[in-house]
């Protein structure tokens, strides 16, 4: 994302649960600790001080294990749990700070909500749960039925409207879930452990189909888990949280190359990094001949014993690959390069996971990187695969 807008801003959040909350952000000012806090006042600190921004258009999780304040800090976004003290920013208003009507009114324009458990209304039609937001703000009955219907279509239930709830499965309750939360047309959507009520299969179904959508509508979505895998899988970033703190924020590549301390270590360590590191992280910026335009024999100055280099048209995209031997061979013979060159040869996205250029490298050559728009990058080595999927000592 390239010069990212916050849409929400959060600032020194703290909640505390608890008949003392005012004794107990006291003492938590004062340095005091979770558990010292526990025992001096009977409160339980929720959040410990978060300050945080996420992006328009990202798609933020926030995990941690159970009772590590995740679910409390989606809720303070949404005034469903009120914050003990801080902000929190969404499009520059101060949320945590509005009277509830105001909230009410956000909540209904602004912010949706997809539930664990569905929280669909069981003696209404799925239609009907779809409808139910756009009811409370007063659309009329024939334009929220459309809506319903094409939010219905958007998830792959475009033919189960008349249906009850319970003739559902466990997914397609939760599509009815994302259908309803998207026909409000909020730009953010809070999902609090959406997925994990779900068979895996299924699970991983949902994910794609969240990936799917996001890529459609650009929506910004907090999205709250406890799966270090699906974390690594949908979110843009992560927010890694213990004790009601935020020990570290990063894309899933920074969590795993760069862990902050030994926690973060920990949850990485089962990880498959050949299915979270880019192939882009990891290129080598090497020369490249444009056909036409560069000198041969300049360029083969250049190379070293084995290395290959990639022959790009002049919009800078791959056409071939030649090694040092045939590039030398072109340029005493002075002959047409497009005639020896490579032209079968590896190439991937810089945004791939390293896990795709496995069977690729059995053509025996170096994997050629290309942008979004197909223009070269560089090149990938099977030993820069093997060293970057292999964790660090460190």
């Amino acid at each position: 994302m390239n010069n990212p807008k916050p849409k929400i801003v959060i600032e020194n959040l703290i909640k505390i649960y608890g008949d003392k909350p005012h004794a107990a952000l006291k003492l938590f000012n004062s340095g005091g600790t979770r558990d010292s806090i526990l025992k001096a006042t009977g409160n339980v600190l929720g959040i410990a001080d978060v300050s945080f921004k996420i992006n328009e258009g990202e798609l933020f999780v926030v995990m941690g294990l159970s009772g590590s304040g995740k679910s409390t800090l989606v809720r303070c976004i949404n005034r469903l749990i009120n914050p003990t003290s801080g902000h929190i920013y969404i499009d520059g208003e101060d949320v945590a700070h509005v009277d509830e009507k105001r909230m009410r009114e956000i909540r209904l324009s602004k912010v949706s909500m997809v539930f664990q458990r569905f929280g669909l209304f069981p003696h209404k039609t799925v239609a009907e749960n779809v409808e139910y937001g756009l009811k409370v703000k007063g659309m009329d009955a024939e334009e929220r039925r459309q809506k319903a219907l094409e939010n219905l279509k958007s998830v792959g239930l475009g033919q189960w409207g008349d249906y009850l709830p319970s003739s559902l499965s466990g997914g397609m309750q939760q599509r009815v879930g994302l259908a309803r939360a998207l026909a409000t047309d909020a730009d953010i959507l809070l999902m609090d452990e959406a997925f994990s009520a779900l068979d895996p299969l299924i699970r991983r179904e949902m994910q794609d189909e969240l990936l799917r959508l996001q890529k459609e509508l650009h929506k910004t979505i907090v999205f709250i888990s406890h799966d270090i895998q699906e974390a690594l899988k949908i979110g843009d970033r992560i927010a890694v949280m213990k004790d009601g703190a935020i020990v570290q924020i990063g894309t899933p590549e920074e969590l795993i190359t760069q862990p902050a301390d030994d926690y973060i270590r920990s949850f990485m360590e089962e990880v498959n990094r050949a299915q979270v590191i880019k192939t882009g992280s990891i290129i080598r910026h090497t020369t490249f001949l444009v056909l036409g335009e560069d000198i041969p024999s300049e360029k083969l100055k250049k190379m070293s014993a084995e290395e290959y280099i990639c022959v790009v048209d002049s919009d800078r995209q791959p056409i071939g690959m030649v090694n040092q031997e045939t590039l030398a061979s072109v340029v005493q013979e002075q002959s047409d390069i497009t005639a020896v060159m490579e032209t079968d040869f590896p190439q991937v996205e810089a945004n791939s996971n390293l896990e795709t250029t496995f069977p690729l490298y059995q053509q025996g050559l170096p994997i050629t990187v290309v942008d979004e728009e197909g223009k070269f990058q560089g090149i990938v080595e099977i030993a820069d695969v093997l060293e970057n999927i292999s964790p660090s000592d460190n």
